[in-house]
Formats: C-alpha cells, structure tokens, sequence
C-alpha cells in the first residue's frame, strides 16, 4: 500500500519543499493539476509568506487546494468564490482550534529573520516538531471538509 497524503506531505517537506507546497502537491493528481505548476505557485508561501512569517504556509497552501477543487466544480466565478471562501473560512475555525493561530511566527514561536531564531529554530526542531504538525493537520482539515473526496 502506498503512502497517505500526510505522509507524501511530510516527506516532500523533509526533502526539501516548503509547508506549502508540500501541501498542494499531494493534490496535483485528484485536481489534475501539473505538479511543476503546483510548486511554482506555492513557492513563495513557505516560512508564512516568503518567510515573512505572516500565515502558515500549510494553511495557505491548503486554501491553494480548495480554490483548485472549487474551480474544477464551478463554472461561475461569483459561485466559485463563496464556496472557496466558505471552506478557506471553515478550514481556518479548524487549524485555529488545533494550534491557537494561524500566524507561522507564532507557532514556531521563533523569528526566522534572525540568528537567534535561526539558532533557535533548529536546537528545537521546530521543522519536526511544529511545521510538520501544521501540514500533517492541515491534509486532514482539507480531507474532512472535501466529503466529495479530492
């Protein structure tokens, strides 16, 4: 048996690609959407937005999943909208509720911009610890809000 979308997830985080993309890609083929694609979009959200840490990356690249599930359903825009904007607004009660924020510097509880947090960042694995939760909870969010199955 292959492996779960959270684990595709976190090993594409682990190999190298930010929270965002890790979490789009594992989609590409229940969207059919090409996956190059998918990771140039999502390049700059990683880090919480360019690494301004601003909104987690997996919470942007899960609102990234289900503008791309919507607009597959959809042909009119103004529906696509309300239904995208209804499960981005659903997703976010969720992933609040599991981690208290959204807000990448305040669930790392560190400022990647500096040495400190650098330093900081890594004695605590904040990758393994923290960054992998968000995309682990963020592929399940998206999991039970899609019931259509992705």
């Amino acid at each position: 048996m292959g492996l779960t979308k959270k684990e595709k997830a976190i090993d594409s985080f682990r190999s190298g690609l930010n929270c965002a993309q890790a979490v789009l890609t594992v989609y590409t083929n229940d969207l059919n959407f090409d996956e190059s694609l998918a990771l140039r979009i999502s390049c700059g959200f990683g880090g919480g937005m360019g690494r301004l840490q601003e909104t987690c990356g997996a919470v942007t690249g899960s609102y990234m999943v289900f503008g791309m599930h919507i607009c597959g359903k959809y042909a009119d825009n103004k529906e696509r909208k309300e239904e995208t904007y209804a499960l981005v607004q659903k997703f976010s009660d969720k992933f609040t509720a599991l981690h208290g924020t959204m807000n990448c510097k305040q669930l790392i509880n560190c400022d990647l911009g500096t040495e400190e947090g650098q330093r900081y960042a890594k004695k605590n694995d904040v990758h393994g610890t923290i960054c992998e939760k968000c995309i682990a909870d963020s592929i399940e969010i998206i999991e039970e809000l899609t019931t259509d199955h992705l």
